[in-house]
């Protein structure tokens, strides 16, 4: 099964970062945050991504492109071009990915971006789909096991979020009792890690946002919700960023690989 990963958008919210590069290029630790999102899929036995592209889409190919250089220790022959790979670095491992890259356009709404890679969605498969900056340890199988017990067209995966605020609680009497940094909220949001049944396309328009196509399944009565109760983190702002590296040196929750 092929896995969508969006990563078109600007970013704007984390302008610090995308200023010259994508979002899906954010360093968490010393790998991109899209690398993570595809570690997370491939623990799984899911290695075939299809990578919708736009607001520099180029620094993402050359990315995947030059990666052994990256990984490995090498020697170049700058006359002949000629290039000798040396795998004895023992950090340098390889990943097992088969990537896709579509350019998608620059501009274009993210509902569109995936009414754009239809042909590469074999006829008959069902695919899954993500976000270009969200991790989780969501449990790939499960969502997958869920989805064909529900036998609706689309599943997307609910997730309680954090807030951004720390809040204040009081009594009746308007004494402050508590101060709650960040609490995890009670209502859920799409935390990506969706997938669903080819005739999705039929329910996406150009020019759109992927929640009007939501919101026809959702008329329609087709779009379940897998709830998963465990960790999850969407990088939004400088300061995720930040929890994001902090994270991966201490407890890096989504490293399920």
């Amino acid at each position: 099964m092929k896995t969508i990963i969006l990563c078109g958008g600007i970013g704007y919210r984390l302008k610090e970062e995308t200023e010259f590069k994508p979002k899906p290029m954010v360093l968490i630790g010393n790998k991109p945050i899209l690398w993570h999102i595809m570690k997370i899929y491939s623990h799984y036995g899911f290695n075939d991504f299809i990578i919708a592209l736009g607001y520099k889409g180029e620094y993402i190919k050359d990315y995947f492109l030059n990666q052994k250089y990256f990984q490995h220790d090498f020697t170049l022959s700058t006359k002949s071009g000629y290039t000798k790979i040396h795998k004895s670095n023992i950090n340098g491992v390889t990943e097992n990915f088969k990537i896709t890259f579509v350019d998608t356009g620059l501009s274009t709404l993210p509902g569109e971006r995936i009414l754009r890679v239809k042909d590469y969605i074999p006829k008959g498969e069902d695919f899954m789909l993500t976000y270009g900056d969200g991790v989780s340890n969501v449990d790939i199988n499960k969502l997958i096991a869920f989805h064909k017990r529900q036998k609706t067209i689309g599943t997307i995966t609910g997730v309680y979020p954090r807030s951004k605020y720390g809040l204040v609680r009081a009594d009746t009497r308007g004494k402050i009792t508590a101060f709650v940094e960040k609490p995890v909220l009670d209502d859920w949001v799409n935390g990506g890690f969706m997938i669903f049944k080819r005739n999705f396309f039929d329910y996406i328009r150009p020019g759109e946002y992927e929640h009007e196509a939501l919101k026809r399944l959702v008329a329609k009565k087709q779009l379940s919700l897998h709830i998963h109760n465990g960790y999850w983190h969407c990088m939004d702002t400088y300061s995720d960023v930040d929890d994001l590296n902090k994270m991966w040196v201490q407890d890096p929750k989504w490293k399920v690989w």
